[in-house]
């Protein structure tokens, strides 16, 4: 792994651009988490399902991925910089016990991942100037830490300031028959850092979709709803346009 980004599909101006910040669960030969290896297999590792989502959105003309290569354990890509959150040192109740460490080791975390994989974001959105940015992510049906019931909502739709997109993406997903969330199953307005930095600070339509992991853990139902977004997302262009 030499980049902490991949790039899919082919660079097109004024398209799509889908940003999945924990795409992968990859962690460096070099880094040692301190971990049971099953987690890497959890939610807290990564968002399961969507890095392939983005790859098949991406495989129509007019539609770019960039995704993150490494675990969000190994760098919280969603995050500020100086956010402690950033090199997460408890994730749904679990100790990550490795990144338990001095400044300056966070600095070279940060340096090496974070840093690089944002500007490549921002060169992306500066050169392209795409319609829309989707930024992509899935949850998990049920917290660890959380004692309410299973989480219902198979989709979810967030935002901070900027409500435009996203308030058509609910409509046209719910035309999809779907269990949809408005700022669910949390808000944009708590979790926004990547959105709000790469677009919404600049003044780009940008929407934020979640998706629920147990209905994309499985190729059929990855392309499933890479058809799905692909059809919301061209709505979008013509709406925004």
């Amino acid at each position: 792994m030499n980049e902490p980004f991949e790039i899919a599909g082919v660079p097109q101006e004024r398209g799509v651009l889908i940003v999945v910040d924990h795409a992968a669960n990859i962690v460096p030969a070099d880094i040692d988490l301190r971990i049971d290896p099953e987690l890497l297999e959890d939610h807290i590792a990564y968002d399961i399902g969507v890095a392939n989502i983005a790859r098949y959105m991406s495989e129509k003309p007019g539609y770019l991925s960039i995704l993150g290569t490494v675990s969000r354990l190994v760098v919280d890509l969603n995050r500020y910089p100086d956010e402690p959150a950033a090199i997460p040192r408890r994730s749904d109740g679990i100790e990550i016990a490795g990144n338990i460490f001095g400044e300056s080791e966070r600095t070279a975390r940060l340096d090496r991942f974070f840093h690089p994989y944002h500007d490549r974001v921002k060169a992306l959105i500066r050169d392209l100037d795409p319609v829309l940015v989707l930024f992509l992510h899935s949850f998990t049906p049920k917290l660890r830490s959380d004692d309410l019931e299973n989480r219902p909502w198979e989709i979810g739709v967030l935002y901070n300031e900027y409500e435009a997109a996203s308030r058509m993406a609910l409509q046209f997903l719910e035309e999809e028959e779907l269990v949809v969330g408005d700022q669910l199953p949390y808000s944009g307005k708590d979790l926004h850092a990547t959105m709000k930095r790469q677009a919404e600070d600049i003044g780009k339509a940008y929407t934020e979709i979640e998706i629920r992991q147990d209905l994309i853990a499985h190729e059929a139902g990855q392309r499933r709803f890479a058809e799905i977004l692909l059809r919301i997302c061209d709505k979008l262009r013509t709406g925004l346009a």
